[in-house]
């Protein structure tokens, strides 16, 4: 069983950039989360072949691994919409990107 992912790591990286450029984090953080939760998924995946290690136990982190990436990844669907961000180039809405800028100038 494998995570399916609606976002590339590329698109997730775009999101973290425009979050970063216009100091609005919570998109941010949780694409941030799912690309940890895809190095945790590899990471668990080479411990599988490792016949010294308890397949079972990296079974089992890969498993919820899945089911959180499905649910986060969910997540940052809704607040991309809500947000309305442009979901063919990943930018945030002008509106948004002057409302962050106009609170780091204090205006």
């Amino acid at each position: 069983m494998q995570y399916q992912e609606e976002f590339s790591d590329a698109e997730l990286a775009r999101i973290i950039e425009e979050g970063l450029m216009y100091m609005c984090a919570c998109p941010a953080q949780v694409a941030q989360g799912l690309r940890q939760l895809r190095e945790l998924y590899r990471y668990q995946n080479q411990c599988m072949q490792d016949p010294a290690n308890v397949s079972v136990v990296h079974q089992t982190i890969c498993h919820s691994t899945i089911l959180a990436h499905a649910q986060l990844q969910d997540c940052l669907n809704r607040v991309l919409e809500l947000e309305q961000w442009d979901r063919a180039t990943l930018r945030m809405p002008a509106g948004l990107r002057v409302r962050q800028l106009k609170e780091l100038s204090g205006d």
